[in-house]
């Protein structure tokens, strides 16, 4: 088997693998790919989870967050084994013939969530600086864009530096918000509320999100060992989900009439009043956006970038890179300029969980499991030779 750190689609072969690399950054990634849109700005949390009540909510959030690190942790361990370091070759492994059904849906996917990001980022920006909503649809779309022209070191180093910025504001965020009004964030979540629907928020959640499992497949590079791709794979769920725990914690403050609001963080900034701080958190969100639409538009780019070396024996180069990412954009750009950020997360999310479910996580935890734990094949042993031949 390859070194697991070793070079791909023509890259050069780099160092050996950190700690970090091994253990954190695929959580890192992970969180990057199902933070945007809905969950940076809390329109998610405010679909799937307050409707659930603060303590369903929590369940529901706990259910996600579990069937994360099950799926990551199987997704790593198949990818590693089969040394499926993108969506195309991890799909050929699972579902064989049928790995067009997976191509398929990641394209209704890539379409839909882009759009959310890009809604999202107009509803931000227009939010901030009363222009129209398209100048901050275009914006994101230009950063997606750039980063991804460059490869895989710029992409992950945006998921670093972007997750350090992220996880900072949060938790600022986190200690100014529950210094003014936590008493009542903590008293909404001490009075018994009715907790019906927190298993299906939960999952369907967890569903549509999932995906992000297979967007961060160039990652698996890193790892050394099954080891290293199960502990990431468990580490994903709560890496990805401590933002939005603590962000729903914020929400109770001002529980229910939160969850009718489109984007539930510009509301709670409003309460805080405090101007130079609300850029900062818009700032981080649309960071949070950039990353996150990197993520998508990257697994693309490395799935094209290993068939284009397969066939023709050379690197993908950033012209290229570039013009697949202008042409996924450009139609998504469309869309969420016209249907918008609520109707977006409300119509299509529930349809792309129950479509993952079906081409994604079923076959993972039957074909993938019969896979990974079948024994090896013993070698077939030479016929026995007939009396009377010679040696």
């Amino acid at each position: 088997m390859p070194a697991c750190n070793g070079a791909r689609q023509g890259e050069p072969v780099s160092g050996a693998p950190t700690r970090f690399q091994r253990f954190i950054l695929p959580g890192l990634a992970f969180k990057a790919a199902v933070i945007g849109g809905g969950y940076a700005t809390g329109r998610e949390l405010a679909e799937y989870f307050i409707p659930s009540g603060p303590q369903g909510g929590m369940l529901a959030i706990l259910t996600a967050m579990i069937c994360w690190s099950l799926v990551c942790a199987l997704t790593f361990a198949l990818a590693h084994a089969t040394r499926s370091l993108d969506y195309r070759s991890f799909f050929a492994v699972l579902l064989g013939p049928f790995a067009f059904l997976f191509e398929l849906a990641y394209l209704v996917f890539m379409v839909l969530i882009l759009a959310v990001f890009g809604a999202a980022a107009g509803e931000i920006f227009a939010a901030q600086s009363g222009w129209p909503t398209l100048a901050g649809t275009l914006l994101l779309m230009a950063g997606i864009g750039a980063f991804t022209a460059f490869g895989n070191d710029t992409v992950e180093a945006l998921f670093k530096w972007v997750s350090v910025f992220l996880y900072g504001i949060y938790a600022l965020f986190v200690l100014i918000v529950l210094a003014g009004f936590g008493d009542r964030a903590f008293a909404t979540l001490a009075t018994p509320q009715p907790t019906t629907g927190w298993l299906q928020g939960g999952l369907t959640y967890a569903g549509y999100n999932i995906v992000g499992a297979v967007i961060v497949l160039p990652l698996v590079r890193h790892f050394l060992s099954q080891r290293d791709a199960i502990v990431a794979g468990v580490l994903s769920g709560p890496l990805a989900m401590l933002p939005g725990l603590l962000f729903f914690v914020c929400m109770l403050a001002w529980y229910p009439q939160i969850g009718q609001e489109a984007l539930p963080s510009d509301y709670i900034l409003r309460q805080l009043d405090m101007p130079v701080f609300h850029l900062l958190f818009q700032l981080m969100i649309f960071s949070a956006l950039l990353e996150s639409g990197t993520a998508v538009i990257h697994a693309s780019n490395e799935r094209i970038a290993g068939a284009w070396h397969a066939r023709r024996g050379a690197v993908l180069t950033k012209t290229w890179r570039l013009g697949v990412a202008a042409l996924l954009l450009t139609g998504s750009i469309f869309i969420a300029d016209r249907v918008g950020l609520v109707a977006l997360i409300a119509q299509g999310y529930r349809g792309l969980a129950y479509l993952f479910l079906v081409v994604y996580v079923l076959p993972l935890f039957t074909l993938g499991v019969w896979r990974l734990w079948r024994p090896p094949r013993p070698a077939a042993s030479p016929d026995p030779m007939p009396e009377g031949d010679s040696a």
